[in-house]
């Protein structure tokens, strides 16, 4: 599991595109916050998943990590605990390299279970944070 700084800024360096997956079109929870700052300030192609909700602001959701045109570098999660096994299985399976796990947000299981299946994986941490602190 990687953690530190170093291992942040690689990540954060060498990620091209990222799934906010969680989206949500209400500005004030969190997945809309950190999509709206990333659209701004990063250099991330970004796609929102959500299979309840079409579009966020005139920019397309999908239903799924699979429906994306992309295979994303970075899987960004703001899903419940409970919601995170099909979430792992499905970034897996799309072959993205990390899961980040948002803050507030940890599993050790799926953690292990990411790493052994060749997944950087990030937990408890704000990709907004973490990108403002780092990059900007």
């Amino acid at each position: 599991m990687m953690t530190e700084t170093q291992d942040l800024q690689r990540i954060l360096r060498d990620t091209r595109t990222v799934a906010i997956v969680g989206a949500s079109a209400n500005p004030e929870r969190a997945s809309y916050e950190v999509w709206r700052y990333l659209k701004e300030a990063s250099h991330f192609e970004l796609y929102l998943v959500n299979p309840t909700i079409t579009e966020v602001d005139g920019t397309p959701v999908y239903p799924s990590l699979s429906a994306l045109p992309v295979v994303p570098d970075l899987v960004d999660v703001f899903r419940r605990r409970d919601q995170l096994r099909p979430v792992l299985d499905d970034t897996i399976a799309v072959g993205a390299k990390t899961l980040w796990l948002q803050l507030g947000l940890a599993d050790e299981q799926i953690a292990r279970e990411a790493a052994a299946a060749g997944l950087q994986v990030v937990m408890d941490r704000c990709l907004k944070v973490e990108y403002a602190r780092l990059m900007g």
